[in-house]
């Protein structure tokens, strides 16, 4: 079975894009969808996703992680898709899409590559430790550091995403310090199972567990710098729930092409 792909990159966040409108890949098979996410023996990427119809939405993204499981919200991956669409001609600048946590309505520029996507309202942050706990669509443990260049995030997010709290379920690690405008943060990621170059839910967590940790409030623009690049979260925060949350950043398609897969 040959499955045509392409190749799409979010702020050096990279996914492998499926046009599945009409049912031809069956993508409930880990293997096959591990396998193309390889680096070395695969196309490589930091997921996979299926673009599909769906009756009262423009389309539905249908996302696994690199491991090939079924994953929760990506947000670069969603502002990826939406840029996606509109490369196959299905949307112009705005749309509305239904990915795992639900709709999502996102605003794509003539130009194709920036996208501003809106993110699930969240009401709820806990801690652990003096770290934060929320879920932006994903679930992610955000934790303030010195020297974040330099830091073992791999093996400190592993930890973290292993340890008894999270073992069973996992958790995305964030690790954040300010810079002179926003934040810098470096992400280690469950289902990839490493560091990634960005996380979109991470960054969106990060932006809202620094504005409730400064007990910032009214309508906030918050600029994150990650490894592969610049990206932009806005939203409201009345002291109780955030709303009106937006991820906005670049959506790249890198390039093209048919890959040779057995049949599931």
């Amino acid at each position: 079975m040959n499955i045509r792909f392409y190749k799409y990159q979010g702020a050096g966040n990279d996914f492998i894009m499926v046009d599945n409108r009409t049912n031809t890949v069956n993508h409930t098979n880990p293997k096959l969808i591990s396998s193309l996410c390889d680096r070395r023996f695969g196309i490589g990427g930091d997921g996979m996703m299926f673009l599909q119809n769906k009756e009262g939405f423009d389309f539905e993204m249908v996302y696994y992680n690199a491991d090939g499981q079924p994953s929760s919200m990506c947000g670069n991956g969603g502002r990826c898709i939406v840029a996606f669409a509109k490369f196959l001609g299905i949307i112009e600048t705005d749309t509305e899409f239904l990915a795992v946590d639900g709709p999502h309505h996102a605003k794509i520029s003539e130009s194709g590559d920036w996208v501003s996507l809106q993110m699930i309202d969240v009401d709820q942050i806990s801690t652990d430790h003096g770290a934060y706990v929320l879920n932006t669509g994903s679930p992610h443990y955000v934790k303030q550091v010195d020297d974040l260049a330099h830091r073992d995030v791999f093996h400190e997010g592993k930890a973290i995403r292993n340890n008894a709290t999270y073992r069973e379920k996992g958790i995305n690690v964030n690790f954040v310090e300010p810079t002179d405008d926003g934040y810098f943060v470096r992400t280690f990621e469950r289902g990839v199972e490493d560091e990634t170059f960005a996380c979109g839910t991470g960054v969106t967590a990060v932006a809202l567990a620094m504005a409730c940790h400064k007990q910032q409030t009214g309508n906030i623009t918050t600029p994150i710098k990650v490894l592969g690049g610049d990206l932009n979260i806005r939203f409201n925060y009345d002291g109780n729930a955030f709303t009106d949350i937006f991820l906005e950043g670049p959506a790249v398609q890198v390039f093209s092409g048919e890959v040779s897969s057995p049949a599931p």
